[in-house]
């Protein structure tokens, strides 16, 4: 069962889109077991049914795909909502199918978003399929903006899987591509954090890594006078 909403903090509701196997579940599956939305005992379970399944990797996606053809699959199918909270907000989190066959379902959760995150797969390969002109990065973004949404945080996923793992080279181009489609599609990018991630591994989920210390932070402008921060 979800935690009851804590009525003292504003709610925030925020979507997870981008390409099929980006990496959705998984990255949203941690970050929801890192902030206590789910236990030890339920994480474990899960892991000894996917390695059962021949899909150990596919632990933390599990939180959220409860579907039984969806762990089949190994892909979202229908949109998967939690709450959990964080020291500011009380969260819910909308997991959207990456899959072009279920891209109702994903507009079905991003016309509910106040923000949204894109998961980009940095491995060789993967995003580029995913920013090519059928792919869902492209897609989910433009969607997402056509609904209204606004804010929106870039997560380079699968660090660990670039050439050499943890590539700064490899998050520099792939942040200077999808930065240049958001600002066609008519997002400030100056106000965008990209935020270089694995989302199994759990490296920049809920604290900085040491296997990425050329990350300081995200650097963004806010307010109406445009000033930069840094938000880590």
């Amino acid at each position: 069962m979800p935690p009851k909403r804590n009525k003292e903090k504003p709610h925030l509701n925020i979507v997870v889109i981008g390409h099929v196997d980006s990496g959705k579940s998984t990255t949203t599956g941690h970050l929801i077991f890192k902030c206590g939305g789910v236990d030890d005992r339920t994480i474990e379970k899960f892991k000894k049914e996917a390695e059962e399944m021949g899909k150990g990797s596919f632990c933390y996606a599990w939180v959220l795909d409860k579907l039984k053809s969806e762990r089949e699959r190994g892909i979202t199918i229908d949109i998967a909502l939690m709450q959990f909270e964080t020291p500011k907000y009380d969260v819910t989190i909308i997991d959207a199918p990456g899959h072009r066959d279920f891209i109702k379902n994903m507009i079905t959760g991003t016309s509910q978003a106040d923000a949204a995150v894109l998961i980009v797969a940095a491995g060789t390969g993967e995003f580029e399929a995913g920013i090519s002109s059928n792919g869902q990065t492209r897609e989910h973004l433009l969607l997402a903006f056509t609904l209204g949404v606004r804010e929106v945080i870039i997560a380079i996923n699968k660090m660990d899987t670039t050439s050499p793992p943890y590539s700064e080279e490899r998050y520099k181009e792939i942040k200077k591509e999808v930065g240049a489609y958001l600002k066609k599609v008519g997002f400030q990018v100056p106000r965008v954090p990209f935020v270089p991630i694995s989302g199994f591994k759990g490296d920049n989920i809920d604290t900085l890594t040491s296997n990425m210390s050329w990350w300081k932070g995200a650097k963004v402008q806010t307010g109406e006078k445009e000033r930069e921060r840094v938000i880590e």
